[in-house]
């Protein structure tokens, strides 16, 4: 059994995502960041940088959700959701994970931090212009690296899809333009997941009531 360790709306959901593709029992245990919980020095025993998600497992936490989602695939994946270790493919694999967590996901971060997430003294408006300009490159890319597979690593929904799914479902909410066919058609294959609506549902049920 594992303990998530999340927040609706936010980067928990891609773990919530894998482990609901491998039909894995967990739980779930909200970490209220309205109301600061992530930021309690009982809440950094188990995050020390006192983000989330964090996964509890029996040998201990993991955070960074590319390194969780890829240690569940190797687990209990069979190799359905992770190229074979060694393997050219798993290279590849692991090419994609790198570019979407450095330069794809981060300008849509951006944006949300001189946004909202930052505190308000230290936000930079234009920083939000210069993310939008930054994801639109970064994006040019991966409709390049896509091509016409079907998914991110050819025709193997692999775990990099999460993360993939994850961060255009992200830019949608933030208001990015998706010019480019190939990546519109990915987004909604790989969101229409069955996985993907029940993690998201799963994690809104679990939304802290507003005072």
């Amino acid at each position: 059994m594992y303990t998530l360790y999340g927040y609706p709306k936010t980067r928990s959901v891609r773990v919530a995502w894998a482990l609901e593709e491998l039909s894995l029992p967990y739980e779930y245990s909200v970490v209220d960041l309205r109301a600061g919980q992530h930021l309690t020095e009982e809440f950094k025993t188990i995050s020390t940088a006192s983000k989330i998600p964090a996964l509890d497992t029996p040998e201990g936490i993991l955070t960074e959700s590319a390194a969780i989602v890829t240690f569940l695939a190797e687990r209990h994946g069979m190799h359905e959701f992770i190229p074979e270790p060694g393997s050219f493919a798993r290279a590849k694999y692991e090419e994609m994970m790198v570019f979407l967590t450095n330069e794809l996901e981060q300008p849509i971060w951006n944006i949300a931090k001189h946004s909202f997430a930052l505190p308000e003294a230290q936000r930079i408006p234009a920083m939000r212009e210069t993310g939008a300009w930054e994801f639109q490159r970064a994006l040019k890319v991966f409709s390049t690296m896509l091509g016409n597979n079907e998914f991110v690593c050819g025709n193997m929904f692999t775990m990099a899809d999460v993360i993939a799914g994850h961060i255009l479902a992200w830019a949608k909410g933030a208001k990015q333009e998706i010019p480019h066919d190939n990546v519109k058609a990915y987004a909604e294959r790989v969101l229409a997941r069955e996985a993907y609506e029940k993690a998201w549902r799963g994690e809104m049920a679990h939304l802290p009531a507003q005072e």
